[in-house]
Order: structure tokens, then sequence, then C-alpha cells
């Protein structure tokens, strides 16, 4: 029987860590606290921590992060309805959802060729009076900052979310506003996911906003339970985005784990680059100064696409696409006015995500880079 690769095995990937998992299961079902524990109070000491900012606040999910995030500077006077946020064109949609959802206007921005992510020099194109933020998302682990960014948001006074949903651990190349080079520590705020499939996944849904803002961070709080700053006192039409005691558990296991997890990622990066020679794909670039999670490792296929896809399916090599389909193109936002989008929707016509997470190695990314040469 031929050898398979698959694209990703969650079992695989948490089994290494199975017996401390199933301990914090059972402390925290023996504890009987199960909502704002002291394991949730941990991971958020962790995480702010390790994104070197002052507050974290750990929430429901990724979407619920960004969306909490914008509504806190609805609700702290910094927007208001009907401002304008640039947002990569190339992202998942989230992070235009979050946007639309609080009432302001998303303006899709064209990616980088070579990152993939947002264009600076596209964004600066975009910014008029009514552009109030911008949202650089951190896509596939590779940190979307540089001196450029930089430059533009401080001198249009842009506040600075960060999706930071698949590339937390990974490091710019460029201080941030506060100082720090580790993104979700990068700009005012940010939002991360801890969803199954992230390098640092949740056993189900879980996310997190990481700010240095006191008031950012009291407001977030008030709004992801209900309002309340206080017991059965709502002083904002909240919501209900807590995060359950054993999600912030399980993610304190795995955290332990994060840094070794990015480096066996950033090891099969490395080979598939110094391997795949076939010349109708265009590997990722490894970025000297910075430090990449590869969250994906995606590949571009000039051309043919979909036979490239069947024939590795066919040798027993399993592939996605991240995304297929832009927001700017969903029937969701087909109202959505924007200019012209080529890269975004180049990318999307080229990209194929290569297995990277559990159980792929080393050397299985060798034989998965031989099968793409002999097509």
């Amino acid at each position: 029987m031929n050898k398979t690769y698959p694209f990703l095995s969650l079992k695989q990937a948490n089994l290494p860590y199975e017996d401390e998992l199933k301990q914090a299961a059972v402390d925290v079902i023996d504890s009987g606290w199960y909502l704002h524990g002291k394991h949730t109070e941990m991971l958020e000491q962790e995480i702010a921590s390790l994104c070197q900012a002052r507050h974290c606040i750990a929430v429901s999910n990724g979407l619920d992060a960004l969306r909490l995030i914008l509504r806190a500077y609805i609700e702290m006077g910094k927007l208001q309805p009907g401002d304008k946020v640039i947002v990569p064109g190339n992202t998942f949609v989230a992070s235009v959802l979050a946007v639309s959802d609080n009432g302001l206007v998303p303006v899709m921005c064209d990616p980088s060729e070579t990152t993939m992510n947002l264009d600076s020099k596209c964004a600066e194109r975009l910014i008029t009076p009514e552009v109030k933020a911008v949202m650089p998302v951190h896509l596939y682990g590779t940190a979307c900052w540089d001196e450029h960014l930089k430059r533009l948001t401080k001198e249009h006074n842009l506040l600075v979310i960060e999706d930071n949903a698949q590339a937390i651990g990974a490091v710019a190349a460029t201080d941030g506003l506060n100082g720090t080079r580790v993104t979700g520590g990068l700009g005012h705020a940010a939002g991360i996911s801890f969803y199954p499939t992230k390098n640092l996944g949740a056993l189900g849904d879980a996310g997190a906003v990481v700010t240095s803002d006191y008031e950012l961070a009291a407001t977030v709080r008030a709004l992801a339970s209900y309002g309340s700053n206080r017991r059965y006192h709502n002083i904002y039409r909240g919501l209900n985005c807590r995060i359950d005691e054993i999600q912030a558990a399980m993610l304190r296991v795995k955290l332990r784990h994060l840094e070794e997890e990015n480096a066996r990622r950033d090891a099969i990066a490395k080979a598939y680059n110094e391997a795949i020679t076939n010349p109708n794909v265009v590997v990722p670039v490894r970025f000297e100064g910075t430090t990449q999670v590869w969250h994906q490792y995606v590949i571009r296929v000039k051309a043919g696409r979909d036979a490239f896809r069947k024939a590795l399916e066919q040798r027993g090599v399993m592939t996605d696409i991240h995304y297929e389909t832009p927001p700017h193109l969903q029937p969701c936002y087909e109202t959505l006015e924007h200019g012209p989008l080529p890269m975004t929707e180049q990318l999307a016509g080229e990209v194929v995500s290569l297995p990277i997470a559990h159980p792929i190695t080393v050397d299985d990314a060798r034989e998965i880079a031989s099968i793409i040469n002999a097509i």
C-alpha cells in the first residue's frame, strides 16, 4: 500500500499531550468551577506575557475577539458606525465580518505578492479622512508589519487592530507601536483564535483579546460578560463571549509546548523550501530577521491547480486551499463597494496549502517535495 500524507489529524496533534490534557480536564471537573476559574486567570496572564502586552481577556472564539475590540472602541468613542477600517483582501472572512458586524465599513486592500499579507503601499492609497483603523492580518503565520505600515498608522492616527488568529508566537522584523516585535503586541489591540486547527489549539472554540490599553481591556471584559462591570450591573448592552474553564485548562497544557510546535513547523517549511524545484510552483518566502510560525504552508501553482491537487491526492498527498473565495466575492458581501483587487483574486486561484501539521515530519516533507517535483 502506498504511503499517505494527511493534511491534518487533530487526534495525532493532541496525542503527545494526551495524559496532560486528561489530567487538566479532571482538575477542572473536580474543582466544580467551570467559568472564570483559576485556569482562565492563569491563561490570560500567560498569553499576555507571550505577546509582551499588559492585558489579555480570554473569550469564546477569534471572531468574537475581533468583534469585541471594535465594539469596545465604539463604546469608548474612538470609533463610530460608518467609520472605515482597512482590511486585507486575502484573508479569512472573519476579519471582515468583525468590521461589518459593528456597523463599520471594510475597505479591502490588495496583498503583497511576496508576503501574501496586506500591502502597506496599497493601504496608503486607501487612506481617507473616513478611515480610522487598519487590521493587519498575520496570515499563514507571517507577521504583517513593516516600517512603512508603522509610519502610516502614526501619521494618520489610525487604530491598529491585529488579526493574530494564525500567528501566535510569530515575530516581526520591525518594532511595534509598544516596542515589542511579537505579534499580538504590535498594535493597539489584537484578536487571537484558539480554534482546534491552530498552532495553539483548544479542544473546541476559544479566543482572546490582547492589549496594553487598560481602558480597552476593561471595556472588552465587560462587553464579553453581558456588558457588566460587576455582578448584575450592566453598563453596556453586552454579549456572552466567555471562555469555558475547561478550554482554558486545555490551552495552558498546549501553551507549554507551543515553542516546540512552532519550531517543528519551521523545520518542515524549511525542508519544503529547499526541496521543491517544480517550475510550476512558487514556494513561500522565508524572511530573515523574523520568526514565522507556519500555521499553513502555502505554495502557489501557476497553472492547473485543480489537476495539480488531484495528482497529489492520487499519490496520497492531501492538500487544502486557504482561501478559494475571498471575502469580497462571498455572497454576503455582494453589495460591498471595493476597488480592483487583482492580486487577491490571483492568489485565490493559485494557492495550495501543503500538509505541515501533525502527523507530517521533515522526512515526509522531503518525500512530498519529490512527488511535487515529479508532477
